[in-house]
């Protein structure tokens, strides 16, 4: 056997052995995907049936569990409070996460390692939730939106994923905006930015996703029921003990609670869901350029 059919047979298995792998993962993905769709337009006579939540004819499907869900009073209000909490974090996020991780991409800056080693110190030891919370109680901040998003305004990770990227740029442009007199801030905002796009979107799906997902955070500084977000909402709809508080009194006529359970997975995670396809293609290269170089 020649060399080169050798190296065929190598190349044939591990692409067999990579096939078998991608397929087994893809099918741990989809059966819970596709259960968690299925209970969630499952009508209640089909309880007892051996197939609930795995195999429902189209013609039987309800969205009754959908309809109790959405109209339910505060959840809409829920809703905004999310929305809120994801874009005006986000912009936070990126706001305070951007400078940081350009200051330190220059390699000129004066103390950048040691400046370095203190923000990865805050990375490897962290300070615990009751000196956190203490820090937000004395600043004011308990029952406000501000305190779900100012605790974790910046990501030490998401920082050194971006520090990267920026390096990777051509220190030759940057150079010859000095030279022609342009001052750091310019610079960023209107050379290392616009080339930026990837990481930037990608570092703020991070954030968005993190922060559209905020549960524990809220739980602990809102106490206060109009600021409620989205994911306590559902929770407290599906784990309160006195059910009808949240839902219609005749919801359990007319969908189960496993289904109720299965459409407030789904509501809760569409958003990010619908946004993902939007920034995929910058996604994957914003995160492997800055990972390499990291």
């Amino acid at each position: 056997m020649t060399w080169f059919a050798r190296k065929r047979r190598t190349e044939f298995a591990f692409e067999l052995l990579l096939a078998i792998f991608l397929t087994l993962v893809f099918i741990l993905i989809a059966v819970p995907m596709w259960r968690v769709i299925m209970m969630s337009v499952t009508p209640l006579n089909y309880r007892s049936e051996s197939t609930f939540g795995l195999l429902i004819p189209p013609w039987d499907w309800s969205g009754e569990a959908f309809r109790q869900l959405l109209t339910h009073s505060a959840f809409t209000h829920a809703t905004m409070i999310s929305v809120i909490i994801t874009v005006g974090g986000t912009a936070v996020n990126l706001l305070l996460t951007i400078p940081l991780a350009y200051v330190l991409s220059v390699r000129t800056l004066p103390g950048r390692a040691l400046i370095t080693g203190f923000i990865l110190f805050t990375f490897l030891f962290n300070p615990g939730l009751v000196p956190t919370y203490l820090v937000v109680q004395k600043l004011g901040l308990i029952n406000t939106l501000p305190a779900v998003v100012l605790p974790t305004a910046i990501s030490v990770y998401n920082t050194l994923v971006m520090k990267s990227f920026f390096e990777g740029l051509p220190e030759e442009i940057m150079e010859a905006a000095r030279i022609d007199g342009a001052n750091e801030l310019q610079i960023l905002t209107r050379i290392v930015m616009p080339l930026s796009k990837p990481i930037i979107l990608t570092v703020g799906m991070f954030y968005a996703v993190a922060h559209w997902n905020e549960f524990f955070s809220a739980i602990l500084y809102l106490n206060d029921a109009q600021l409620t977000p989205l994911p306590v909402l559902l929770r407290n709809i599906l784990n309160a003990a006195n059910f009808n508080e949240y839902v219609e009194a005749n919801a359990f006529s007319s969908a189960s609670i496993e289904s109720m359970k299965a459409a407030s997975v789904l509501l809760a995670m569409l958003p990010m869901v619908l946004l993902y396809p939007w920034i995929q293609r910058h996604f994957t290269k914003g995160t492997l350029i800055g990972g390499v170089k990291g």
